[in-house]
């Protein structure tokens, strides 16, 4: 029997789980809400749906639609909780975009609540589900890198800007949850700076209680591990070099993952160890094997899989989406306060 799932938000990225739910063979999508009368019918032109789907502007209209098991959310992360919670409180399962709130204490109600309901709370933390990822993770537990000594991440573009969180929360979730992945641990200590490089005079900015102006376009992160590992990630979204990159490097390799290169996005690259540190380098690179598999195809199918089977994801539930709030919270108090170290609790 297939999943009825009501998709909200139809914006960039509401777009790729309509498809991806429209062609898992065991969902159903039911219903679209976006308040962009426009989007509904970019959507139903796109997709040429049924007759049976409805539309709608606001999620009153379908939270008592018949056959509904499962929400989707991907709408500003501003808005978040309010939909979460009217979800949960209805007993439906939630596919919530990340980050899962902008706030940690709602985040932990947020979870508690779907205990209390018995539903299924997933965050769509997508690199999680990256098969680059997971071969990445693999190629440092098999000793190919040697020592760790640093990271380091890049990731810019040029647009799209958000007017509901600055570019901490936007972007940094996504190379946090992938250094985490790779070391296996959570950071201890966090500091971040950031600058405002756009006049927001002239941007809409949506009112969230969650924020004080200004927003900032570039961010410098530093992320501290337990063992003394040290990441350090930049951030930005008016910077024409668009970036999808990080790195590890060890004693005796460096861990490259760029999630622009199609056909090689993970590469270990080879040069001198710290034992022949004076020698003559000899510089190589091997090119390592990830299964050709779109990640948010892999997201939207664990999320079934977590319904079938009434069990959180192990790598994706909300309580691990509250660790990570729990980290940007920490990053955003440490922006406020010029860049002060903030250790996470």
């Amino acid at each position: 029997m297939k999943i009825g799932i009501a998709i909200l938000g139809a914006g960039r990225w509401g777009i790729h789980l309509i498809r991806n739910f429209l062609e898992h063979p065991q969902s159903q999508i039911l219903a679209v809400v976006d308040p962009h009368p426009e989007r509904l019918a970019a959507v139903q032109k796109q997709f040429n749906f049924d007759a049976n789907i409805v539309l709608a502007t606001d999620w009153s209209a379908v939270e008592k639609l018949p056959g509904l098991v499962a929400v989707a959310i991907a709408t500003p992360a501003s808005t978040h909780n309010t939909l979460i919670t009217a979800a949960l409180q209805q007993s439906y399962h939630v596919f919530a975009e990340k980050p899962l709130t902008l706030n940690l204490e709602d985040a932990i109600a947020l979870c508690q609540l779907a205990e209390q309901q018995k539903c299924q709370l997933f965050v769509d933390h997508t690199y999680l589900f990256h098969p680059a990822i997971e071969a990445g993770k693999n190629a440092i537990q098999q000793g190919k890198l040697g020592n760790l000594r640093y990271g380091y991440a890049q990731r810019t573009h040029l647009e799209p800007v958000r007017n509901d969180v600055d570019a901490l929360w936007d972007l940094a979730i996504h190379d946090i949850a992938i250094f985490n992945t790779w070391l296996g641990k959570t950071p201890i200590q966090v500091s971040a700076s950031g600058t405002v490089l756009i006049n927001q005079k002239n941007r809409n900015i949506e009112k969230n209680i969650n924020y004080e102006l200004p927003l900032d376009d570039l961010v410098w992160i530093k992320l501290t591990y337990p063992d003394g590992f040290q990441a350090f990630i930049h951030l930005c979204w008016i910077n024409p070099d668009k970036q999808r990159r990080l790195a590890v490097v060890g004693s005796q390799g460096t861990l490259i993952f760029d999630d622009l290169l199609i056909d090689t996005p993970l590469i270990v690259k080879y040069g001198y160890s710290e034992s022949d540190r004076h020698s003559n380098l000899r510089q190589s690179s091997e090119i390592l094997t990830v299964e050709p598999v779109e990640p948010l195809q892999q997201v939207c199918d664990r999320f079934l899989h977590s319904i079938q089977s009434n069990t959180p994801s192990p790598i994706s539930s909300g309580w691990i989406g509250v660790e990570f709030v729990r980290i940007l919270s920490a990053l955003s108090e440490s922006l406020k306060l010029g860049g002060k170290t903030i250790t996470i609790c």
